[in-house]
């Protein structure tokens, strides 16, 4: 186990952490529960964020981790790191809504840049963020991501990432060097 802090620890996910996981996600961005922090996707998309099966094989497949941020047992945030070619791909990345904006997030964004940067030799980090989330979008570029002006089409008509609600969601990439 790496340790964040004297309180804070940081392990990689297994299947048994799954059924936590799932509840986590979707409380960071689903539903009334995700309201009391502000990452809620919930007055753009309803029902799931992630199904046990993709959580399953993000766990098990090749250049793919889901990192966890622990304090005395409890899962408080997590995210998915993946290596694609020199870049590292950060997604699903929750923190649980009463402790959102009390740096949790800090430290588990940061150990995913460590992680990419000095376990896969990555030189950039690269996310998709709905374009339209602006406070979450500034929450990244203050940690030094960029907006590339780079699109990719919402995934409508797929139920395994959410109803939406809105019919102009799309994806821009971000992206920040991590040398």
């Amino acid at each position: 186990m790496i340790m964040a802090d004297p309180t804070h620890s940081f392990r990689l996910a297994t299947v048994a952490d799954i059924p936590a996981l799932v509840a986590l996600v979707e409380s960071a961005y689903r539903g009334d529960a995700s309201r009391a922090g502000w990452t809620t996707e919930a007055d753009m998309l309803e029902g799931q964020r992630i199904d046990p099966e993709g959580l399953a094989r993000d766990i098990h497949a090749a250049d793919s981790r889901v990192l966890l941020l622990e304090r005395d047992g409890e899962i408080l945030a997590c995210c998915h790191l993946q290596k694609q070619g020199e870049a590292g791909y950060f997604g699903m990345f929750s923190v649980k809504p009463t402790l959102q904006g009390g740096g949790v997030g800090k430290l588990l964004l940061n150990e995913a840049e460590r992680q990419a940067r000095e376990d896969w030799q990555c030189r950039r980090m690269e996310m998709t963020v709905i374009d339209i989330r602006d406070t979450l979008i500034a929450f990244y570029e203050r940690r030094g991501y960029q907006r590339t002006g780079i699109h990719k089409p919402f995934p409508y008509g797929d139920e395994r990432y959410g109803l939406p609600k809105r019919d102009d969601l799309r994806f821009e990439i971000l992206a920040k060097p991590l040398s």
